[in-house]
């Protein structure tokens, strides 16, 4: 190693940039959507999908701050996932199931899209790249 060129992990260190296992802990919150999504059977992200980000977020919301951030976004993205498919829901309800016909599709392009945005905000995470979700309700600040 030239004595000129310094080493790469204390330069990114020293950067502020976040460690391996932040990168890791803030991974995990965004991939807990999923995991939260499959629990309940993919009730559209409904119901278990924050739980995750938000245990990752209280425990490690002191200690890790990269960690922090990417679970409240996380949160976040999960709590908006949540009132946008209620809403579908409500609709479908409301309308005698005839709603059905546009909120399925809807919920399904809402799927495929949040598992879409949820993977590139694990990659971006573990990366060490703070990630923003797109058409979120920043609830949790």
């Amino acid at each position: 190693m030239n004595e000129t060129t310094p080493n790469t992990a204390s330069a990114a260190s020293a950067a502020g940039a976040p460690s391996a296992e932040e990168r890791q802990w803030a991974l995990f919150a965004h991939l807990s959507i999923l995991l939260g999504g499959l629990i309940t059977t993919g009730w559209a992200f409904s119901i278990g999908s924050f739980i995750g980000p938000l245990v990752i977020w209280l425990v490690k919301k002191d200690t890790m701050p990269f960690v922090a951030d990417q679970a409240k976004e996380a949160l976040n993205f999960a709590i908006t996932l949540s009132i946008v498919c209620f809403g579908l829901l409500l609709l479908t309800i409301l309308s005698l199931g005839i709603g059905a016909l546009i909120t399925i599709p809807v919920l399904m392009c809402i799927g495929i899209a949040a598992l879409i945005l949820v993977i590139m905000a694990a990659v971006k995470a573990n990366e060490g790249v703070a990630y923003r979700y797109p058409a979120t309700l920043r609830l949790i600040k």
